[in-house]
């Protein structure tokens, strides 16, 4: 292909390239990619996403293997959003691009080519972000995408929560919101939400009673009241009012604690419901400021109006440039590993801090927290671990 090519040429193959990946079923996707990638000169193209415990890359095609996130250059394309580029086996290069939209990470795509140039590296750039909007839009629909980020079989109550899950994170050039939650296929009743409205970013983490199919259905009934309330615009009292109402009508057995917040993006403020779960963290300046969002909780969400009052209290607080807010079950810190040690409050908010010292994003910093997490367990939570984290950082004026 010469790499001259008209721009009405490249235009042309572009919207190729969109109106056939639309119509493509996720399978016949990288048939598609890579009949473009060759058409404008970047050669052999290969889709890999991100497994959901972000330990693997892995091929959306059968037939590559998958690539350890931790140790592989794809792999640091992935967790630095950036672009890497190595010699191939056979002289040519390997050119390794992140696939997200937004601030959710997807995974990369491997671009194999003779030469490259700043064309081919603008072509490549730009194949890179389209890739990730379409993916976004397939999966949504898509059984074959979520089979391949799958490792193993998942638990039904899992698959029950998760189908209400939205993505691990998201942003704007003011705010990013991103969550984790472990076992990733044996959860029980931990959730969270983020969405934004008009200049608002919402945030929410539940834990559901009990650790069984009935403390997942009470999660997702809490997020349904959640969400319908938020999208009737409503504050966050009744928002909660809301959900109260919903589980002691359908589920008046269960009970969930929970944390709703607002971060109102052009000022700073933040405001928050805590219902009977443990306090929101203020991190700033890589210091936690101790007790800074604690205040008397609410009791759980669903008990019987005699017990829940008939008010919930909201806080607010203004926050600086650069602040971090962690929502966080009660799992992360009451891990306890074989000699009973837990990993506790302390070593979750230092590894929170080291990670942003040393230049980490927020998702590739819990990211790593959880995996932690994880390890200091050998890998079997005795509880759900949820942590939602939220970064306030406003343009300069």
């Amino acid at each position: 292909m010469d790499r001259n090519m008209s721009g009405g040429s490249g235009e042309r193959l572009l919207e190729e390239l969109v109106r056939t990946a639309q119509l493509a079923s996720p399978a016949e996707l990288p048939v598609v990619l890579n009949r473009y990638a060759e058409a404008i000169g970047l050669g052999r193209a290969v889709i890999y996403l991100v497994d959901i415990q972000q330990r693997l890359l892995v091929p959306l095609a059968e037939g590559e293997p998958a690539l350890e996130l931790d140790t592989s250059l794809a792999g640091w394309a992935y967790r630095t959003n950036s672009l890497r580029v190595e010699e191939g086996h056979s002289g040519g290069l390997n050119v390794w691009l992140p696939l997200a939209d937004g601030a959710e990470r997807l995974g990369v795509v491997e671009l194999n080519m003779t030469t490259l140039d700043a064309l081919k590296l603008r072509r490549c750039r730009t194949t890179a972000l389209l890739l990730a909007l379409i993916i976004t839009s397939k999966r949504t629909y898509s059984d074959t995408i979520a089979q391949r980020m799958r490792t193993r079989p998942m638990h039904l109550p899992t698959e029950m929560v998760r189908a209400f899950l939205p993505p691990r994170s998201i942003g704007t050039g003011r705010v990013v919101s991103t969550a984790v939650l472990e076992p990733a296929y044996e959860l029980g009743g931990d959730a969270f939400d983020h969405a934004f409205t008009e200049d608002v970013l919402h945030a929410t983490i539940l834990d559901g009673m009990g650790h069984n199919l009935a403390s997942g259905i009470a999660t997702s009934v809490a997020m349904a009241g959640c969400r319908n309330a938020r999208r009737s615009e409503a504050d966050l009292d009744e928002l909660a009012g809301t959900v109260d109402e919903a589980l002691a009508q359908w589920l008046p057995e269960q009970f969930c604690t929970g944390v709703f917040a607002q971060l109102h993006m052009p000022t700073g403020v933040l405001r928050w419901c805590n219902c009977g779960h443990p306090p929101p963290l203020l991190i700033r300046r890589h210091r936690l400021l101790p007790n800074a969002l604690e205040r008397p909780p609410e009791p759980p969400l669903g008990l019987p109006a005699s017990l829940a009052g008939t008010a919930r209290q909201v806080h607010d607080v203004s926050l600086e440039p650069g602040d971090r807010i962690l929502l966080y079950s009660d799992g992360v810190v009451d891990s306890r590993d074989e000699a009973g040690e837990e990993f506790g409050l302390e070593r979750f908010t230092d590894y929170i801090i080291r990670s942003t010292a040393a230049g980490q994003s927020a998702p590739e910093a819990l990211r790593l927290l959880i995996h932690a997490i994880l390890e200091h367990r050998h890998n079997k939570l005795s509880d759900d671990a949820t942590i939602l984290m939220f970064e306030w950082q406003p343009p300069d004026p």
